[in-house]
């Protein structure tokens, strides 16, 4: 589910689920950390130890693992740049892989296939993938992963699931649900205590009223962690199946790096299957407000240089779903420091209006902003706690 940024979640996923994806969340706090930040272009390993590690050294022993988990901010250009040299460098050491991707449900497996064979175009990709509102970020950060998967016939493997499944756990629990309706599903390893404290939090600091924050039986929060716990389970399986079954020596997964972080999502779930030899990495931004990563985050960070750039044009940061039951785009997580912050945008918030007019899908929402001009104002209208406000993003003048 949104990470992701859907922890970054995916905006086809129901945001009382999403939201645990998609937090970066204060976890940081929870563990020692780093000494220092890798520089720009570095490996910096946390795991046995810390140290400096070589480009060539680093990604030969992640080649000679089972599964190597990439974690993104799905909006960030500069993560998916990393992603994709990663990728390139993992299988000129192991070309027997395959990749799977958060922002696809099973229901498109064959429409992945069909793309991979060269019987499809771009556009006809997109359109059958129904990218818009599958996914919803700017498919320009992610056409370079799919056309390298292309090029070299790399199977591509769709990780998610049905949307209708994540709703239904997150109305009445996955116990709940028949074994006929859970798509092939197995149970999940439940949670562990860190992992329950961090979704805990979350669910606390995100609008969820009237919830105790010392219990972890509050009825809602058991649910919220069922949906997190199917969808780490659901992309953990989908990994497995290609490694155990199918005779790749690799899978390669582009998640949000919620599912990533301290290895309490697919990397535990990838463990109650029987596959323990996994690499975890994560990019990581420098410059002056770095913060050392947590020395168990990851098994290795990636130096990027921080960017303040916008080469897709004007950004809300925020992470945008299709509204439950409602009229309008929920906003399942706000980027701190960014536009939507300062606006007075928060996590929860469905939107209504922009600049006047009504907004139905995700794709309204990022049209209408990216034909904002450098230096304006965009009025929104959005929705919290059954009252309806009116706000007004302010874009900066062009750098």
């Amino acid at each position: 589910m949104p990470t992701h940024t859907r922890f970054d979640s995916a905006p086809n996923m129901p945001r009382r689920i999403a939201l645990a994806s998609l937090l970066g969340l204060a976890t940081m706090a929870l563990s020692a950390r780093a000494e220092y930040c890798p520089q720009p272009g570095q490996w910096l390993a946390l795991k046995p130890e810390v140290r400096i590690e070589s480009h060539a050294d680093l990604l030969r022993s992640a080649s000679r693992q089972r599964v190597v988990l990439l974690g993104e901010q799905h909006d960030s250009a500069p993560h998916h740049t990393w992603q994709l040299h990663t990728l390139a460098a993992l299988y000129t050491l192991q070309p027997r892989m395959v990749i799977g991707f958060e922002s696809f449900p099973r229901a498109l497996q064959s429409t992945l296939d069909r793309w991979v064979a060269g019987n499809l175009t771009e556009s006809e990709f997109l359109q059958q993938t129904q990218w818009g509102t599958t996914w919803g970020f700017d498919a320009a950060l992610y056409m370079p992963l799919f056309q390298f998967a292309r090029m070299h016939r790399i199977p591509m493997r769709a990780l998610n699931v049905e949307r209708e499944l994540v709703r239904r756990v997150g109305e009445s629990g996955w116990a709940q649900i028949p074994a006929a309706d859970r798509q092939g599903i197995g149970d999940p390893a439940p949670a562990t205590a860190p992992y329950l404290d961090i979704l805990r939090r979350a669910y606390i600091a995100h609008g969820r009223p009237g919830v105790d924050a010392a219990k972890l039986d509050d009825p809602g929060f058991r649910r919220f962690v069922d949906g997190m716990l199917l969808w780490d389970r659901a992309m953990a399986e989908a990994l497995a199946q290609p490694v155990l079954r199918d005779g790749a020596k690799l899978a390669v997964a582009i998640v949000g790096r919620g599912h990533v972080e301290y290895g309490h999502g697919i990397a535990r779930q990838l463990a109650s299957l029987g596959i323990v030899d996994i690499a975890a990495l994560l990019p990581w931004e420098t410059g002056d407000s770095c913060a050392p990563p947590s020395a168990n985050i990851a098994d290795a960070v990636f130096g990027l240089r921080a960017s303040t750039s916008t080469p897709n044009g004007p950004r809300l940061d925020v992470e945008l779903s299709p509204s439950e039951g409602a009229e309008g785009v929920a906003v399942i997580r706000v980027m701190p420091g960014g536009i939507a912050e300062q606006t007075g945008v928060l996590a929860g918030d469905v939107i209504r209006r922009v600049a006047g007019r009504q907004v139905a899908t995700v794709q309204d929402v990022i049209g209408a902003i990216r034909r904002q001009a450098p230096g304006t104002w965009l009025p929104l209208m959005v929705m919290r706690d059954g009252s309806a406000l009116e706000l007004v993003a302010k874009f900066p003048p062009q750098p």
